[in-house]
């Protein structure tokens, strides 16, 4: 009998340890406490990339596309948690914040999101797309010098999205757009923080050099989507499209 049972016992051994995978599956690191990775019935889809990419035309686009196909979507990104958001742009503005603080004003942000509208639009099976998420934060981070364990041990808790897709673009390109839109360049995308240059242009192609040879690295360790963005908006919600599509089968 006893000898049946630990037969019995190691048949289900497997079992467990499968199920427990599939379960911690949805998040990088750790679980949240309450939050039952199995009950998260909908989908998070992360599209990351410089300001000038493209990103969040590509996100209204896709918005409008999911709602005309019967989804339900939410949107999420840097800056919008209602606990940090306002106090983060306050602390932005006068360009004296540090790069430690900085960090952990983002995780703040992303961890209120995290909880109160990520979780439970998951929950109820809606699709979450990320304008931006953990990845350039990740980036940045590391980028300015944080030690790239304790930049990671940050967002332990985040979920697994997915799909994630990077819209790459040359920094001349980034230029040229961010001018046509805000006619100038923000001093952080440029990395004036870090002393690169004097002259911002110049800071600003450093800087976005650096973040893309980053996001290359942070690519072959979380395995997602690099896009060519320098193509009409057209094509590049075409590709999304059919990318997303795979998604939701």
């Amino acid at each position: 009998m006893t000898a049946k049972r630990k037969q019995i016992g190691k048949r289900n051994a497997p079992l467990c340890d499968k199920s427990k995978k599939l379960q911690n599956k949805r998040f990088i690191k750790h679980l949240i406490p309450g939050v039952n990775p199995l009950d998260l019935k909908g989908r998070l889809i992360v599209i990351e990339g410089a300001d000038g990419s493209g990103r969040s035309t590509q996100i209204r686009r896709l918005v409008d596309w999911l709602e005309a196909g019967g989804h339900a979507t939410t949107q999420v990104g840097l800056k919008r948690s209602n606990l940090a958001s306002e106090e983060l742009d306050r602390a932005k503005h006068g360009n004296i914040l540090n790069r430690t603080t900085l960090s952990l004003f983002y995780a703040t942000d992303f961890a209120d999101q995290l909880e109160n509208i990520i979780v439970p639009s998951l929950r109820a099976g809606f699709i979450v797309l990320a304008d931006r998420y953990i990845y350039t934060l990740m980036a940045r981070d590391m980028v300015r010098g944080l030690d790239p364990d304790w930049v990671k041990s940050l967002y332990s808790i985040a979920l697994q999205p997915d799909a994630v897709f990077y819209l790459k673009l040359p920094p001349e390109k980034l230029i040229q757009r961010n001018f046509m839109k805000n006619h100038t360049l923000d001093y952080w995308e440029s990395g004036m923080d870090l002393g690169l240059s004097l002259d911002m242009f110049d800071s600003f192609v450093r800087y976005q050099q650096l973040m893309a040879g980053k996001f290359d690295e942070l690519r072959r360790s979380w395995g997602f989507t690099t896009i060519d963005a320098d193509q009409s908006m057209d094509a590049l919600n075409r590709e999304m499209r059919d990318k997303i599509e795979r998604v939701l089968l």
